[in-house]
C-alpha cells in the first residue's frame, strides 16, 4: 500500500509540474513596459535645430502646434520612398473622406468598447480558469480567426490571381 501511495503523490506532483507549463501564446498581451530600464520606444530623435535667415518669416507660435524639428514618421517615410508627402496626406484624407461618406458613428470606440467587453464576459472562461485568473483571449476569439489558406483556396476558386502567395504545392 505505502508503494502506491508514493506512485499516486508521485503523479499528482507531475500533474501540478505539467500545468505550470506555457501554453505556447504569443506574448502579445502585455503593451506597457513593465521593466524598470529606458523604454528606448519613448525616446524619438529630432531634427537638429536651424537658424532661419529672417527671423521675421518664423510662423507665430501655437499651443499644441507643429514644430519644425518634431519627427514626422509619415513623412519620412514616404519621402525616402521617393514620394511627396503633402500629396500622400491628402490622399490619405480622400481615403478617409470616401470610406465615412454613408455616415460616422461618433461614438464608434464606446460602442467597440461595450460590445467586446460583453462579448468576452460570455466567453470568460471555465470556473478553475476564472478562479486562477487564466487569460482565455486567444481561445475566446478563436471562432473569428481567419485561415489564410482556406481563404486563399477560396480567392483562387473565384478566379483572384494571387500571384504573391505561395504556390500551391508548398503548402499541401
Amino acid at each position: 500500500m505505502p508503494r502506491l501511495m508514493k506512485t499516486l503523490t508521485l503523479g499528482a506532483m507531475l500533474v501540478a509540474l505539467a500545468a505550470c507549463g506555457g501554453s505556447g501564446d504569443p506574448n502579445l498581451m502585455n503593451l506597457r513596459n513593465t521593466e524598470s530600464g529606458p523604454d528606448e520606444f519613448s525616446v524619438l530623435p529630432t531634427q537638429p535645430i536651424e537658424m532661419p535667415q529672417d527671423l521675421a518669416s518664423l510662423p507665430t507660435p501655437t499651443p499644441g502646434g507643429v514644430n519644425r524639428t518634431d519627427p514626422d514618421p509619415e513623412g519620412d517615410a514616404v519621402r525616402a520612398l521617393g514620394g511627396d508627402p503633402v500629396r500622400a496626406a491628402r490622399a490619405s484624407g480622400d481615403v478617409i473622406s470616401y470610406a465615412s461618406r454613408f455616415g460616422v458613428a461618433q461614438d464608434i470606440r464606446g460602442t467597440l468598447a461595450s460590445e467586446d467587453l460583453d462579448y468576452r464576459r460570455r466567453n470568460d472562461g471555465r470556473l478553475l480558469e476564472r478562479v486562477f485568473n487564466v487569460n482565455v483571449y486567444y481561445r475566446a476569439y478563436r471562432p473569428m480567426a481567419l485561415d489564410r489558406y482556406a481563404e486563399l483556396e477560396r480567392m483562387r476558386r473565384a478566379g483572384v490571381r494571387t500571384p504573391a502567395a505561395p504556390p500551391q504545392e508548398l503548402y499541401e
